[in-house]
């Protein structure tokens, strides 16, 4: 009886005790939320996402109690998707201050782009997109191209042969082609490159063609470069060097029943295209250069780089040029039936604006992007898995990002609106989130104000 009462004494010292401090928990909760399945287009209603370590942990249906949880956003009446891909992006180099670099990439992410592949690369960017994976920058995930391979900077097969070796050793993610490399040294690239198993992928020079260099095995031809070159019957023997802005100059000769056998060749080689459709509809068309330099993204850009881009498209198209507007709406009108055939019969289509180009204000320029493929006739679902699902198939990374399943990286949209019914919607954002990190749009709002400063200020 004794031992039973100093038992019963214990037990209730101890539960008179305090409990335990429990420490807190650094996850995210998404509660009450609908989430977009880019694979299929289903609409998934009344869901909780569970974020911590920067990874999606659990999806379930809306959770009763929120405890233990350091944040918890209502998402009531909105939809969560995963973050776009700007897959024809430029990032700053050197001698570009840090800072303009670090508001660059912010540009991209307060539009929701939360990967980017980098097609202009530089010694720096590798520095960079390491320090975006440690999280030591705010940016997003970064895949970039080598420096530029062109007719100045590979002159022969042997240069060919070092720059190749040099640059997969370096660490680039891929090759980036640019015009003028002749067609031995373009082959000895492509030999060098599957040797030492590197992508390459970007322009398609004209000593190459388009049929060479679909059966080489680009990666993605980019600005759907060379294609309409290729629809004009080899009888008119033009000269190729003859052929202008991306083809312009051949309009009227080209032959568009030869489309359905250039679409089968990109799928038979399982090469993406970017379209890059924007620079078309913006810089190379019939819209005045004032016009655009209204649009309120300008205020992001400093005012020499407006001035330029001004001067740059004047002397694309303005007096003493061969631009006229009946052949330009023959030329859109090409690449758009184009840009519908690669889609609907093609290996697929990926989302890219190159910016910032002329008129694309990085971030802002994937809207004007999105408009393009509209034109061309894709759906908004469609337009959607070129910039989710599609580049995470393309960098063999469809278990990282591109979705909301769990266990992938929290790379993810808070929208107002459902962007299957408007796709508009995704420049409605409530928050971006970036490797589990929150920027919601009050913080977006603020920083954009501090970018705007000091465009204004170079």
């Amino acid at each position: 009886m004794h031992r039973l009462f100093i038992l019963f004494y214990v037990l209730l010292l101890a539960s008179c005790q305090p409990a335990p401090e429990q420490k807190k928990s650094s996850a995210i909760l998404i509660s009450d939320v609908s989430i977009l399945d880019v694979l299929t287009g289903e609409i998934r209603e009344h869901q909780s996402i569970e974020i911590d370590s920067g990874k999606i942990r659990h999806i379930t249906g809306v959770l009763g109690d929120t405890k233990g949880f350091q944040t918890v956003i209502d998402g009531k009446g909105k939809y969560v998707m995963p973050g776009l891909a700007e897959m024809h992006a430029h990032i700053p180099s050197p001698p570009v201050s840090k800072e303009t670099v670090e508001e660059t990439l912010f540009l991209y992410l307060s539009n929701g782009i939360t990967t980017v592949r980098g097609m202009l690369g530089h010694p720096s960017h590798l520095e960079l997109k390491k320090l975006v994976a440690d999280g030591d920058v705010l940016g997003p995930r970064i895949f970039t191209s080598s420096p530029s391979l062109n007719g100045n900077t590979v002159k022969t097969e042997e240069e060919a042969k070092v720059k190749v070796t040099q640059y997969q050793k370096d660490g680039y993610d891929f090759l980036k082609i640019h015009p003028g490399i002749l067609r031995p040294v373009f082959d000895q690239i492509v030999k060098t490159a599957k040797d030492v198993d590197i992508p390459f992928a970007g322009h398609v020079p004209v000593d190459v063609g388009i049929r060479h260099a679909l059966n080489s095995g680009y990666a993605s031809i980019d600005h759907v470069d060379g294609f309409l070159e290729g629809l004009v019957p080899e009888t008119r023997k033009v000269n190729p060097r003859e052929n202008g802005f991306f083809g312009y100059n051949f309009t009227m000769l080209a032959d568009t029943t030869l489309i359905p056998a250039l679409v089968s060749l990109a799928k038979d080689n399982t090469v993406w295209i970017v379209p890059t459709q924007s620079l078309f509809e913006r810089w190379f068309a019939p819209v005045s250069s004032d016009e655009l330099l209204n649009e309120p993204e300008m205020i992001y850009m400093p005012v020499t780089t407006l001035t330029n881009w001004k001067i740059r498209k004047e002397q694309s198209m303005g007096k003493g040029t061969n631009f006229n507007v009946p052949q330009w709406e023959r030329f859109n009108a090409i690449r758009l039936q184009l840009i519908k055939a690669l889609q609907d019969n093609g290996h697929g289509i990926l989302l890219g604006s190159d910016a910032p180009q002329l008129f694309n204000v990085p971030g802002f320029s994937i809207h004007h992007e999105i408009q393009g493929m509209l034109n061309a006739g894709l759906s908004p679902l469609q337009i959607i898995q070129s910039g989710t699902i599609n580049p995470a198939i393309y960098f063999d990374q469809q278990e990282v990002f591109g979705q909301i399943k769990e266990g992938m990286v929290a790379d993810l949209l808070l929208l107002r609106a459902n962007p299957l019914e408007d796709i508009t919607a995704l420049k409605k954002l409530d928050g971006v989130m970036i490797g589990g990190r929150l920027i919601d749009r009050k913080t977006i709002d603020k920083k954009l104000k501090v970018i705007a400063a000091h465009a204004e200020n170079k």
